[in-house]
């Protein structure tokens, strides 16, 4: 590499493609090993690698001939060599390295960057800021070396006060750090650190791991940041693009379910990753059958322990879900609601349940969940039509509305708390900043509406009527069921459509769809042609259509905790819980033999 005019010796400017240009490494007798130099003679090596470990005598029998027939290594092919090279030398197999780098012609780091790592790893602080003014040639942005000038004497500053040479400390503050007129405030925090009694204080209120090979690694990661990765390459470079393309492998796969696991230990390198369907919520683990009437709503709590349905029949049933078995059992039945229960919604704590009715209910019913009680029957008007509700996030309002034109917001003994007049409410949701509330009306859209300020204003627009939502735990996308459409999703910080998913059957029934899986990287629907559909997210064709039910499916609910279970109810009177295959190959549990399609 050039030195850009600043006078390097030879050795420093040779080309690291292929060590030298048309073999002159061979002529020469020069060989740059791990950033340094090793000189051949008659058949011998001589070698200054600090290992201290002679590399391999070069064989007299290849001429210089042989050595100009070797092909010439392509820019990527010399930076796969530096990366295997410098994975080995993190593997303390130094020898090996000054080996590859020999053979390939080729150098790990230019020798003023590996003089500069071994100064800094052994805590020579003068060496290494004179190493600084070689390097400052080699950079991009030479305005660099003050940051790495600071941040060395930054650590030099630190083991003298950890060593207790708190005079010495003192004159790196005053004669070295201010001098450079960077970043005042911390300096001023560095001075505090002179009050502190001993070591261990010193590292809890520095947040430093120390003097030793830890800190000292980590001050090398952060400098060699401004280094090109000519002159020096990113540390664990190998490591790191390994799991970009294990994590975006993950990515690509339509059925992958579970936590993407960033550590390269549990995955294998030698094949691409792929899930199979098999392990995906797609069979039918249990069917629940104790309603005896159409089941209109169903959903998990947000602990995931406990599902609640609700059906036709008036009652509500909240269920136990086994973590370990993921089979559900009756927890308990709320009886009472004269109406028939078509919505239901969860405190934040899990602690109450709130049931809705239909269009001509006018009471909305909260229970308590672990005693079965009814804390509050709320009803304003019997010509209110209360059909929807949405939790704040406090956990002590609640709002609620109909398309009779009621908004209330209420707090959990019923008492009215504020109101909005003429606003024909299909279907609610409180965001989580504790004061907006969405709210689907009767006119194709979804409003804001602030109780505090009183404001509100327009987020979505559809062409036809929204049917249901619901938004993501971030509150950054919604989902909605749009009448003749099927199901959309939206963008509620840039408010765009972003995907039309296609297959499902919406009509003009009430049908609720949900995010789901880990991360919420799926959208599962209810259907009246009597199926559940799942999509990937990014992804608008269906990857799954779930039979089995006998009539539409009125709504779905994904687990939030448990990601491979589902759980869907029907006008058939049944709920049914969705799982992986109970009978997947336990000499496969990866379910390996049947892979995913990996396009996007």
């Amino acid at each position: 590499m050039q030195a850009n005019g600043a006078g390097q010796d030879r050795d420093l400017e040779l080309s690291c493609r292929n060590g030298a240009q048309n073999g002159d490494a061979s002529s020469t007798g020069v060989a740059h090993s791990n950033g340094l130099v090793s000189i051949t003679n008659n058949g011998n090596s001589v070698s200054n690698n600090s290992s201290g470990v002679s590399a391999q005598p070069v064989s007299t029998n290849s001429s210089t001939a042989d050595v100009k027939k070797k092909k010439r290594l392509s820019q990527c092919e010399e930076d796969v060599i530096r990366l295997i090279g410098q994975h080995l030398h993190d593997l303390g197999l130094n020898q090996t390295v000054d080996l590859l780098m020999q053979e390939s012609g080729c150098r790990l780091e230019h020798p003023s960057a590996t003089k500069f790592r071994n100064h800094v790893m052994e805590g020579e602080w003068d060496k290494a800021e004179s190493d600084l003014n070689e390097l400052k040639a080699l950079m991009h942005s030479p305005s660099a070396i003050v940051r790495m000038k600071f941040l060395l004497l930054q650590q030099k500053y630190l083991e003298y006060l950890e060593d207790g040479k708190v005079l010495e400390a003192l004159q790196v503050l005053r004669s070295e750090l201010t001098p450079l007129k960077y970043n005042t405030e911390r300096i001023h925090i560095l001075s505090g650190y002179l009050m502190c009694s001993h070591a261990d204080d010193l590292r809890a209120k520095a947040e430093w791991e120390g003097k030793g090979m830890a800190s000292r690694t980590k001050l090398l990661d952060k400098l060699q940041t401004y280094l090109p990765p000519s002159v020096m390459l990113p540390p664990r470079r190998l490591q790191t693009l390994l799991k970009q393309a294990v994590e975006l492998q993950r990515e690509r796969c339509l059925y992958h379910n579970t936590k993407l696991d960033t550590g390269l230990d549990s995955v294998s390198l030698l094949l691409d990753h792929a899930c199979s369907r098999k392990q995906f919520p797609c069979y039918t683990q249990q069917i629940l059958t104790e309603h005896c009437n159409e089941v209109w709503f169903c959903k998990f709590s947000n602990d995931g322990s406990k599902l609640a349905t609700g059906s036709k029949d008036t009652t509500v049933i909240v269920w136990h879900v086994d973590a370990e078995t993921q089979q559900l059992k009756l927890m308990k039945t709320l009886e009472g609601h004269a109406y028939g229960v078509s919505f239901l919604a969860w405190s934040p704590d899990d602690a109450y349940l709130i049931a809705c009715g239909p269009d001509d209910c006018s009471e909305l019913w909260l229970w308590n969940v672990q005693t079965g009680e009814l804390r509050t029957k709320m009803s304003q008007s019997h010509e209110d039509s209360l059909t929807s509700v949405a939790w704040n996030p406090d956990g002590k309002r609640f709002v609620t509305g109909g398309q009779r034109g009621q908004f209330y917001q209420c707090d959990l003994d019923g008492n009215l708390l504020d109101s909005w007049e003429g606003v024909r409410v299909q279907c609610l949701w409180c965001l989580s900043d504790g004061r907006t509330v969405l709210a689907s009306d009767t006119h194709q859209r979804i409003r804001g509406y602030n109780f505090e300020d009183l404001t509100d204003r327009n987020i979505v627009q559809e062409d036809h009527p929204i049917m249901s939502f619901t938004v993501s735990r971030n509150g950054r996308s919604a989902l909605l069921n749009v009448a003749t459409q099927g199901v959309h999703l939206w963008d509620l910080q840039d408010r765009v459509l972003v995907r039309k998913y296609q297959g499902v059957t919406q009509g003009f029934y009430t049908i609720h769809s949900c995010f789901g899986g880990h991360n919420e990287d799926f959208i599962a629907s209810g259907s009246e042609d009597h199926k559940v559909y799942i999509w990937h997210r990014r992804s608008e064709l269906a990857i799954a259509e779930l039979t089995g039910h006998s009539r539409t499916v009125n709504c779905v609910s994904w687990n939030p905790v448990l990601p491979g279970l589902l759980a869907s109810a029907s006008d058939d009177g049944t709920v049914r819980i969705w799982g992986p295959d109970p009978f997947l190959d336990v000499q496969d549990p990866e379910g390996l033999t049947e892979c995913c399609s990996m396009d996007s």
